[in-house]
């Protein structure tokens, strides 16, 4: 029996003898390598090797006594029991042979290496039950970063021995229902990537909150990737879409900077416990993205060819060499929660109240949680811990994991999507907010809160017990629909949750919420100089990662746009050009300086009138420059573009016109334009928008409040709205039939069918293609219409 094993010579099958990482390391060196997928060498001790060095002396009986009785649920006595068996496991002395041949073995890494002098290693930790599809025990065993010399390994690799015996891996495998002595340990010894002068972090190859299985979602940050897996650092986020990847075409989806306060470095010393340090990040770097979008790509390529190699998700870690510039994997295990999820059952958490914000950050698990807020400092407190409290933390790792299984929810200071924190969370199936920043020092003990992952990509700490609810939605048993079925989406945050809705496409992707939400600058203040030092400070500040101001602007629209494209594909998605009214891009930062002062900005300077005006001509000019890369460059070709609030028909024209210019013309690459028909002049003289026009969307808001003449935010004209009138039926019905006269798209995008089941009726009789909702009315509408539908309608919508 073999003690020390390389990389090159194992695989998948030998996971029995070197674990699941060290088999996962071999796998891709002897399999993916030739595929372009680049991985440090080395070699890994065998499982025999460490069940002989147990038996050694009879070290295995004494912790076999000592784990006899005790109760992992005993905090306090867990901590001790794994104290003493992990200071008995590093003082035992390996058995001669296998340290001869430790020694021999890393002999020929020197000899093999291009800068011996220079080179320093991993010792990774790998178990022979880790890594499974079914189990995950990813991070409960130590990894030490730049090691060096032999002496300094083997200690390393006694001290890896003895983290099988941590704290929260003892009590997760008698939990999973592992015996003790199943389980064996595999230390890899594997060359250091320089990513402590570069750059490293994580990847998975489905989105690790809603499973959507179409992006690679990365993390990053400056330094040693421990800093991002610990949650020690707030990274940079990325999605890349595979679609556009396996097409050649620019396929960053989505960038976000992150804090990257700290970064992990190399220290003079070579020693296990003492090899690396924090140190803080310049702020200049901070403002940066840590990755380049070609950067982004090559890695995201990778990690397809690993996740069609195992043929599942895969959770990768990875690290840019600072010195050769080359981007390595380090680590790549299958993905275990949202993997198993079933892909026919969805999962909303809703809250019924609303609450004062305390707190937030990014959520973790699309769950809500409430309790009794425990703010714990130091793992000497979690005998203070009781089942049903709130962790709240600067930082979790694997050491606290004993307690999170009986938190109703956590919330840290630090970390990302991919720390520790937030993979115990999914795990667990509890709500976290990560990276809240000084949860901590807001949030006291005793205090009842609630912790809500369920309202996008930002989690809240509210104040109270807030009341909520779960509900549950079986795909497999929604009725069939005479009509389609398509979704009004805002922001990006929940489109890839949203997708999994049953659906046919996004009716209304309203593109001043994407503004307002990614941007947050008055587009004129973006594209003109001379600003106040005070504003001008504001934008750089929001700026400092993109090449300049403008393509700030166009780059992040882009991004939204194909966040929702990318997850509807390859049904349409309708992206309204922006339709904020004067008022309320005077809230944008910089907008007092260039929006007028209007009594009524809802019949102001709006829509199709501001695109022509010349004064934000090359404001519009670059919302077309992001549709058009999103099209034609990224390859979403489902996006079709929709003007809103056309009074005549010369603005129309003239708006049409206008796209063309902008290389957006009607019927090249496929390219559909849409007319919101909101006003009565869209109606009654339909046919004559329709010249211009791909078809309609109603908007029933508008047509209601411009046929009765109403104020539709005024309370005291409120009551007399309504969407089922009969002069703005008889409007909507004009529309309808002429865009069926024509063969063209007719749909309807506001709330009055969901909020009148009478008039989803009588738009079913007129022939309305299609009904845009919120996301959250799309199941109950959709069960209402299946139950007054004809028996023998035919279907118009499939998830």
């Amino acid at each position: 029996m073999k003690n020390v094993l390389w990389f090159d010579e194992i695989g998948m099958t030998d996971l029995p003898a070197v674990g699941g990482k060290n088999a996962s390391l071999g796998e891709m060196v002897s399999h993916l390598s030739a595929l372009g997928v680049r991985v440090p060498g080395g070699f890994a001790t065998t499982a025999d090797a460490y069940r002989r060095f147990l038996a050694h002396d009879g070290l295995g009986d004494q912790i076999a006594a000592l784990l006899r009785d005790l109760d992992t649920d005993d905090v306090a006595a867990l901590t001790r029991v794994g104290g003493e068996i992990r200071a008995s496991i590093e003082r035992h002395p390996l058995p001669e042979d296998l340290e001869i041949d430790i020694r021999t073995a890393y002999d020929r890494l020197l000899h093999d290496d291009a800068d011996p002098d220079a080179v320093t290693w991993a010792v990774r930790s790998s178990a022979t039950a880790e890594d499974l599809p079914d189990a995950s025990f990813a991070g409960q065993q130590e990894t030490f970063l730049n090691i060096g010399g032999i002496e300094n390994i083997l200690t390393a690799i006694r001290r890896v021995f003895a983290s099988l015996y941590n704290d929260r891996a003892i009590a997760y495998r008698v939990h999973q229902g592992f015996d003790h002595t199943e389980v064996a340990l595999s230390a890899g010894v594997q060359r250091m990537v320089r990513s402590d002068v570069g750059a490293a972090g994580v990847m998975f190859t489905v989105d690790t909150e809603s499973g959507f299985d179409q992006a690679v979602f990365v993390t990053s940050s400056y330094g040693l990737g421990e800093a991002v897996v610990q949650g020690a650092v707030n990274p940079d986020e990325f999605y890349v879409s595979k679609p556009a990847l396996r097409a050649g075409r620019p396929a960053v989806l989505k960038r976000s900077v992150g804090e990257k306060a700290v970064a992990m470095r190399y220290t003079d010393s070579r020693a296990a416990g003492a090899s690396t340090a924090f140190v803080d990040v310049p702020l200049a770097d901070r403002a940066r993205f840590s990755l380049t979008d070609a950067e982004l790509e090559e890695l995201a390529r990778q990690a397809l060819v690993i996740e069609e190699h195992y043929g599942r998700a895969m959770d990768i870690e990875w690290g840019k060499d600072g010195v050769d510039g080359r981007l390595y994997i380090l680590q790549a295990r299958p993905e275990t929660v949202v993997s198993r999820a079933s892909a026919n059952v969805i999962r909303r958490f809703r809250l019924h109240e609303s609450g004062t914000v305390l707190a937030a950050g990014r959520a973790i698990g699309q769950r809500i949680g409430s309790g009794s807020v425990r703010v714990l400092s130091d793992l000497a407190q979690m005998d203070s811990f009781r089942a049903g409290d709130v962790l709240v933390a600067d930082m979790t790792d694997p050491d606290w994991e004993p307690i999170m299984k009986r938190a109703a929810a956590i919330v840290t200071n630090r970390g990302g999507r991919t720390c520790h924190a937030a993979i115990i969370a999914r795990e667990l199936g509890i709500p976290a907010v990560v990276g809240a920043g000084d949860a901590t020092r807001i949030l006291s003990d005793g205090q009842d809160v609630t912790v809500s992952c369920a309202e996008g990509d930002t989690g809240f700490v509210y104040e109270g017990l807030l009341e909520f609810a779960e509900e549950e939605t079986h795909l497999d048993r929604m009725p069939e629909l005479p009509v389609k079925i398509m979704m009004n989406v805002g922001t990006p945050d929940q489109v890839f949750s949203f997708s999994r809705l049953p659906h046919r496409g996004v009716g209304l992707a309203r593109l001043e919420f994407i503004i307002n939400r990614q941007i947050g600058i008055h587009p004129r203040a973006l594209l003109e100089g001379d600003l106040p030092a005070e504003l001008q400070a504001q934008i750089d500040e929001r700026v400092a990662a993109y090449p300049s101001p403008r393509d700030f602007f166009v780059q992040r629209v882009a991004e939204g746009i194909s966040m929702i494209a990318a997850a509807f594909a390859p049904e349409p998605v309708i992206v309204r050009m922006s339709d904020f009214k004067s008022n309320e891009y005077a809230n944008l930062i910089g907008g007092e300086r260039y929006e007028p002062h209007e009594e009524n900005p809802m019949l102001g300077y709006r829509g199709a009138s501001r695109y022509i005006s010349p004064d934000f001509r090359a404001c519009f000019d670059m919302e077309c420059e992001a549709l058009r890369y999103v099209r034609d460059e990224m390859g979403f070709t489902n996006v079709q573009v929709m003007i809103p609030f056309v009074r005549t028909v010369g603005e129309g024209h003239a708006v049409v016109e206008m796209l063309a210019e902008n290389g957006l013309r009607r019927g090249v690459n496929d390219l559909k334009i849409i007319m919101m028909c909101e006003l009565p002049t869209n109606a009654l003289l339909a046919d004559q928008y329709l010249e211009f026009f791909d078809g309609f969307s109603i908007g029933s808001n508008d047509m209601t409040q411009l046929t009765l003449g109403l104020d539709r935010d005024s309370g005291l004209v409120a009551n007399t709205f309504d969407e089922r009138d009969p002069a703005v039926l008889q409007l909507m019905s004009m529309a309808i039939q002429a865009c069926r006269a024509q063969g063209k798209y007719v749909g309807i995008c506001g709330q009055g069918p969901s909020d009148h089941p009478d008039l989803a009726e009588w738009l079913l009789a007129q022939g309305v293609e299609s009904i845009s909702l919120n996301p959250d009315t799309v199941v109950e509408t959709w069960m209402r219409l299946a139950a007054d539908a004809p028996a023998d309608a035919s279907a118009g919508t499939s998830s």
